[in-house]
């Protein structure tokens, strides 16, 4: 992160705005949306999110483990291996999953879409909060990192307008639970 402020610092020089002012605009941005910029440590945390992902959007697009091996050319036992989160997907793998069933790869790689302003935040806290109570009243607990992808498919599926029913919820929860 440290970086990527600097290289933006930077690159505020070149557009010639000061330091202080595009800081300001960075810091009072993230106050308006109250985000928390976190990123997993470890590779394993990261393919175990991306694990999850790639469940939900196998269990949508209705293949089991083998036929969706076999249409993005890995081997069961690979893909197996990336639904669990053991290892990471290849960049070959990722693109022929995006290109035939048309599933978001940036959302596949790290649960979110493009950044852009006209998130509705009050939507995700009340499907992050929804999630929440489901979970507690069923005394499931599940790792971050799954309940993100949870909440990544389901905020998704409300911007593009369609419905989520409880057995959606419940089957992606199914789905990752280990």
């Amino acid at each position: 992160m440290e970086s990527l402020v600097l290289h933006l610092l930077t690159w505020s020089d070149v557009i010639k705005c000061k330091r202080s002012s595009f800081f300001a605009k960075f810091a009072n941005f993230g106050e308006v949306v109250n985000w928390k910029i976190q990123m997993p440590q470890k590779p394993a945390d990261l393919f175990a999110a991306m694990g999850a992902r790639l469940t939900i959007a196998r269990n949508e697009i209705g293949f089991s483990q083998a036929a969706m091996a076999e249409a993005i050319g890995v081997s069961p036992r690979a893909y197996h291996s990336y639904e669990k989160g053991q290892r990471g997907m290849p960049v070959e793998a990722l693109v022929a999953m995006g290109e035939r069933f048309e599933v978001d790869v940036p959302w596949l790689l790290l649960g979110t879409k493009s950044i852009r302003a006209g998130h509705d935040f009050e939507a995700l806290k009340h499907i992050e909060s929804s999630l929440d109570k489901h979970l507690t009243d069923e005394g499931i607990k599940i790792k971050s990192e799954k309940r993100g992808a949870i909440v990544a498919r389901w905020y998704q599926s409300h911007v593009e307008g369609r419905e989520v029913t409880d057995d959606d919820v419940h089957t992606w929860i199914e789905l990752v639970r280990e």
